[in-house]
């Protein structure tokens, strides 16, 4: 039995062969193209939000600057960048560098390692309730610690995460700590013994 010869041809033929593998590759290499991108996007947003609250951090180490006159700049440079993204802003300041993310001290009467209602507790921040972290929200005074932080949240490139199952937008947070210039003497502050 002899096998049909336009068979043999088509069996032979490498015509349109290249289309064949491009049809099967190109999703996948597209997928991996804009994650690539999106990530590297992502890179540089970080790398500007970053930049700009270093920036910002330093003039607001100065005492004649504004909150919103450094707000203002951080916004101008991210924004020029990405306008759709939602900029947040945080300012907590400490007396000094080891107060940072410190809890206020508490007598662990249950040795738990953990404070619970009713333990005793050193109130450093004059706000009547223990609290995990010392800082007071604000820009603080004279030789005070300032953590500043701006948290963009921007959309994405590309629908890729989508397509994941991901979220389509991303939150990503720059920050800094300095602390503010001698212009006057630090403020003190005593904690009171709570129980």
């Amino acid at each position: 039995m002899m096998p049909n010869p336009r068979l043999l041809r088509a069996v032979r033929d490498k015509k349109g062969m290249a289309l064949v593998e491009f049809a099967l590759i190109a999703p996948t290499f597209l997928l991996l193209l804009m994650g690539v991108f999106d990530i590297g996007y992502g890179m540089y947003i970080k790398a500007i939000l970053e930049g700009a609250v270093e920036s910002a951090g330093r003039i607001s180490s100065l005492e004649n600057t504004t909150t919103t006159a450094i707000d203002d700049k951080v916004r101008a440079q991210v924004t020029a960048l990405n306008r759709s993204g939602n900029l947040q802003f945080t300012r907590i300041y400490y007396q000094n560098y080891v107060d940072v993310d410190l809890p206020e001290d508490f007598t662990d009467a249950n040795a738990n390692s953990n404070w619970d209602p009713g333990e005793c507790f050193v109130d450093r921040n004059g706000n009547n309730t223990w609290d995990a972290d010392v800082g007071l929200p604000g820009r603080g005074g004279a030789q005070d610690v300032v953590l500043y932080s701006a948290t963009l949240e921007y959309r994405r490139l590309f629908p890729l995460w989508s397509m994941l199952g991901q979220s389509e937008t991303k939150a990503i947070t720059g920050t800094t700590y300095l602390r503010n210039q001698p212009f006057s003497a630090q403020a003190a502050r005593v904690g009171v013994r709570i129980c």
